[in-house]
């Protein structure tokens, strides 16, 4: 009777990691739903669909883009955080996500906890533009002007605890200026203002700013990657610039609820690498005026979390509140 227990036992046990992997390797069997925080066309919009047209030819199912906008993004991560751990809801997020967690305490999930970085697709710098008349024709003339008197020039941003806000935050903390921050209802009028002389420089995200830039209505000053623009190769970059240990790039990637099986979380991460080292996308990511940057789970978690811990420190210091 023992022996007869204790052969169910081991037959037991080597048919359930055979049944296992059996599920994961059927994964996907229906359609997957990817979350996007933001409004149709925008940039984040924009990289996730290319992403998920892609995931659907490769996986053979389809991958839904839901536009669930709103509070900077948190809607779409608190749905996400909150669904079932089976890969059939995912979230496509950007760099606002590691801002929130770091300034909103109160956030009804919690970011590193609930989420779980999958895949990074793209890091794409600012770009720093003052108006042509501006008497700042680089970086190092802007940060004389802030300190000759400081608090007094002005910069704009999409609105408050956005990337380009925090770009010219990182910028204000790591030069040791002030400057008075004015958050517009989009990068645009934001940028519009900036052409008409209404504030002093904007480092604008690049699908905005790089137009202005090689149509002459801006002067460029730097970009804030860790490397050059491919778009505009002769622009420096801030640490080129002279401003040390300054690097800020609008990241994008997947990310999964807590609990996702790793097989799952390995096939997403694989396939999305796969499709990102093709020449169409490369080209495809190029005239979106993105920078391709593939990271793998691990690379991308990295990121993830020094992003927010970099970002408290800025947003502790310059007392920003998204709460």
């Amino acid at each position: 009777m023992i022996k007869k227990s204790i052969k169910k036992i081991v037959l037991g046990s080597l048919v359930l990691p055979l049944v296992l992997g059996t599920a994961f390797a059927a994964y996907p069997d229906k359609p997957i739903k990817m979350l996007v925080g933001y409004a149709p066309g925008s940039s984040t919009d924009i990289v996730g669909r290319m992403v998920a047209n892609e995931l659907s030819i490769a996986l053979k199912q389809s991958v839904i883009v839901e536009n669930r906008g709103g509070a900077a993004g948190s809607l779409a991560a608190d749905a996400v955080a909150k669904s079932a751990p089976d890969g059939y809801t995912v979230l496509f997020a950007q760099n606002g996500l590691a801002i929130n967690v770091a300034a909103n305490p109160r956030l009804p999930f919690n970011g590193q906890k609930d989420l779980l970085p999958v895949v990074g697709v793209a890091a794409t710098p600012h770009i720093l533009i003052v108006n042509n008349n501006s008497k700042a024709k680089n970086v190092a003339e802007l940060i004389a002007m802030l300190k000759a008197d400081p608090g007094k020039l002005s910069f704009g941003s999409s609105g408050i605890g956005n990337s380009d806000h925090m770009a010219g935050e990182l910028f204000l903390s790591t030069t040791g200026t002030q400057a008075i921050h004015i958050p517009y209802k989009g990068g645009s009028p934001a940028a519009t203002d900036l052409v008409g002389g209404q504030i002093d420089f904007y480092f604008a995200g690049m699908p905005v700013g790089l137009p202005l830039y090689k149509g002459d209505k801006v002067n460029a000053l730097a970009v804030t990657g860790k490397n050059r623009f491919s778009g505009a190769p002769e622009l420096v970059t801030m640490q080129e610039a002279g401003v040390r240990g300054y690097e800020m790039a609008l990241w994008q990637g997947l990310f999964v609820p807590a609990g996702t099986p790793p097989a799952i979380m390995n096939t997403l991460s694989s396939t999305i690498l796969k499709i990102l080292d093709t020449p169409e996308m490369k080209e495809r990511f190029v005239k979106a005026g993105v920078q391709i940057a593939p990271m793998n789970t691990q690379q991308f978690t990295d990121l993830y979390n020094s992003d927010i811990a970099r970002w408290k420190v800025v947003i502790e210091k310059a007392k920003i509140k998204l709460d």
